[in-house]
């Protein structure tokens, strides 16, 4: 049911200038997820009324990941007034203007705090009927945080930024994590009061917590639970810290649903690949995207895939796949390359040092050493034979060759596309087939050999090799 007195306003107008790139510092990923993504996920989760988001920085860009992740958002464009307080004072105003309930502020770059979290913080606003509550949350050490200040009672009284702080002040291990809610009401009567009269010129919403004091209002303060649960990213270190941290609940989550995990810390799993129970993922690992592993299957070690689809039962052993089909009790590796388009069927292989791309390989067919197979279709319960080449372009464009069922090709073979090798035929050892091959015939290329005898004494006298060709001579 939408909670019709919840409005959720998500700043993500900020630069980020310490993350030092050129991509906005909400759009860099963790398990696969821009940052602002999984705060929205998170947003949409609490199924408020509304959801607002509010972009500035590189805005074409971020309301491309915005209106992706949570298409309903209401996007609103900070204008040249600077600070947190102008941003929600935009957001508030984009709100219908009956809205009387409850406004809750995220920044979109704590992509680790939970609905859970958010919901329960909701909660405590409600039953404390304070006019706005602040997310708060324990340090060991709280340098850079305002600190929240406590009466005798426990009761909130203010939050002191440490540069205004007085040394008992600085004492102090509960933070302003930066999270509020707001009765509707009393937000909209204050952000009206927010001024730039500061260093940075600045409308701060952390401003707006003073004045409702200073107008007698109540306010509350919840520590979360947790304060990594709140970290927000804005440097390098912080956005792998926080990507390491959310790897491990992934982690420990697939593992209670029934799948093994031998190496969590050497092992990746982004937010949207799905595991089946009984599958096996060994180290060195990196399950990426909207990659699907089904039950009994066994992945790595050292294997990465991404936005791929594997068999029930199939293996999968250091090797580097992206967005390729494995059918059930298939094998790949060891040190394979699946590029797009690849397809094994059920029971096949495609084994050590081989690049497939574009490539369907049907049920029970094998590649199994040192080849490359491009832009083409093989049939059913075909071998083909060592170190083969699928010479697909011809320098301008790009061919597809057709490959029967129950072929043997032997190794080291060129096919030549386009081309077509009927069912039930053979290609002998080193034969460069640029013809269609019939079904059930044997393709070679005629180049009798020739044994020149004496050649190396002729030509090698006194060499190792001539030595020991006249001792087998004599």
């Amino acid at each position: 049911m939408t909670d019709q007195k919840l409005a959720i306003v998500v700043l993500a107008a900020g630069q980020g200038t310490r993350m030092k790139s050129s991509l906005p510092k909400l759009l860099h990923p963790i398990a696969g997820l821009p940052l602002v993504s999984h705060v929205l996920a998170t947003a949409a989760a609490l199924d408020a009324q509304s959801v607002v988001t509010v972009v500035r920085y590189e805005r074409e860009r971020v309301v491309e990941v915005v209106s992706a992740q949570l298409p309903e958002s209401i996007i609103v464009d900070q204008d040249e007034i600077p600070g947190t307080g102008r941003a929600v004072e935009q957001a508030v105003d984009a709100l219908p203007a009956d809205f009387d309930g409850d406004v809750l502020v995220v920044n979109g770059d704590v992509p680790l705090l939970d609905a859970e979290t958010l919901a329960q913080f909701v909660a405590a606003h409600r039953e404390s009927a304070a006019s706005a509550t602040v997310m708060s949350a324990v340090y060991d050490d709280a340098t850079g945080y305002g600190r929240i200040v406590r009466g005798d009672s426990g009761a909130f009284d203010a939050i002191v930024e440490q540069k205004d702080a007085t040394p008992e002040q600085l004492a102090i291990g509960e933070g302003n994590a930066g999270i509020y809610v707001f009765s509707a009401a009393a937000l909209r009567e204050q952000l009206g009061k927010l001024t730039t009269d500061n260093a940075q010129g600045e409308k701060y919403l952390t401003d707006v917590i003073g004045l409702l004091r200073a107008a007698g209002s109540d306010v509350s303060a919840v520590p979360v639970a947790e304060a990594w649960l709140v970290a927000g990213v804005n440097d390098r270190a912080q956005l792998a810290e926080a990507g390491l941290r959310l790897n491990a609940l992934i982690v420990r989550g697939w593992q209670l649903a029934g799948v093994t995990i031998q190496d969590p810390a050497s092992t990746w799993i982004d937010l949207k690949a799905k595991l089946a129970p009984d599958v096996t993922v060994l180290p060195g690992t990196q399950i990426l995207g909207s990659t699907v592993v089904e039950t009994g299957a066994i992945i790595g070690p050292d294997t990465t895939l991404r936005d791929c689809e594997i068999g029930e039962g199939a293996e999968v052993r250091r090797s580097d796949a992206t967005l390729a089909v494995v059918g059930a009790a298939a094998t790949v590796g060891p040190f394979a390359f699946l590029r797009p388009g690849t397809i094994l069927g059920t029971d096949g292989k495609i084994g050590a040092f081989v690049e497939t791309k574009n490539a369907k390989i049907g049920t029970g067919s094998k590649v199994p050493h040192l080849s490359y197979v491009g832009d083409a279709t093989i049939g059913e319960q075909s071998n083909i034979g060592a170190g083969s080449i699928f010479a697909n372009y011809d320098g301008v464009n790009k061919h597809s060759s057709q490959i029967g069922s129950h072929v043997r090709t032997g190794s080291h073979g060129v096919f030549v596309a386009p081309i077509t090798i009927g069912d039930g035929a053979y290609t002998g050892a080193g034969t460069v087939v640029r013809k269609n091959v019939p079904a059930g015939a044997l393709a070679i290329n005629v180049a009798p050999q020739r044994n020149m005898d004496g050649w190396v004494h002729a030509n090698r006298a006194g060499s190792a090799a001539d030595d020991a060709a006249q001792a087998a001579s004599a």
